[in-house]
């Protein structure tokens, strides 16, 4: 019974994540010049179309279009206890100059996905199962938080810092899109306090800058760096 309940609220959630996405036009990608451009690594003899290669459309196959295990929950590996699964041009080509992606997001007990921001894409937040503290943060520093539960859905202004919380001592999960094929994504401490490749900045930033503007010691930012950078996934 349970089982049939979230597969429920699976479905339901995408078609409230698509039909809110229809909405938020404003910040998309640009609109698509042909039927399809399925991404392709191999441009020998291909069209060149909004920064990908397109696959020639007599070499196209339903294939493309398909992805498959949106239903598995993803590996959560780092302490903060979430991971997001992305599902976009990279591994379902046909979503390239379509302007939408889509992403299950797993959280552990208590697990937090950390402030972030998507400088690409505004984002819904749809949850199947579970309840969330979630919020944005403006420009002017104003703080827009909701508790979501089950068949709740929240907006996530594009370029503006916002978080998930998993209120509940069970896993959850809920599924997010993206009005872009590349919503990218910039997290506050690992940009700040990281210091090699995803995890940070290339080469760091200096802990002189950081101790100033969090008016700490820099003993406290290079323990912050250390946990930062002891994260393996």
């Amino acid at each position: 019974m349970e089982k049939n309940i979230i597969t429920m609220w699976a479905i339901l959630a995408l078609f409230m994540v698509l039909a809110i996405l229809s909405f938020t036009t404003d910040a998309s990608d640009p609109d698509p010049l042909q039927d399809f451009c399925v991404a392709t690594e191999v441009p020998e003899f291909e069209v060149f179309v909004n920064g990908k290669f397109c696959k020639n459309p007599k070499k196209v196959t339903a294939d493309d279009f398909f992805y498959k295990g949106f239903n598995i929950p993803g590996e959560i590996k780092i302490p903060q206890g979430a991971v997001v699964t992305m599902v976009n041009y990279k591994n379902l080509p046909g979503l390239n100059t379509q302007g939408i992606s889509i992403a299950r997001a797993d959280y552990a007990p208590f697990g937090v996905n950390a402030p972030h921001e998507h400088p690409r894409a505004t984002e819904v937040f749809a949850v199947v199962k579970g309840s969330f503290y979630a919020g944005f943060v403006t420009t002017d520093n104003k703080l827009y938080d909701k508790i979501l539960n089950e068949g709740d859905a929240m907006v996530f202004p594009r370029s503006l810092y916002h978080f998930q919380l998993n209120l509940g001592d069970t896993n959850a999960f809920a599924f997010v899109a993206f009005n872009s094929q590349n919503p990218a994504r910039a997290d506050v401490a690992r940009g700040v306090f990281g210091a090699k490749g995803v995890f940070g900045t290339t080469p760091k930033i200096y802990d002189d800058v950081l101790s100033k503007t969090f008016l700490v010691d820099k003993t406290v930012i290079e323990q912050i760096q250390s946990q930062i950078l002891s994260i393996n996934v």
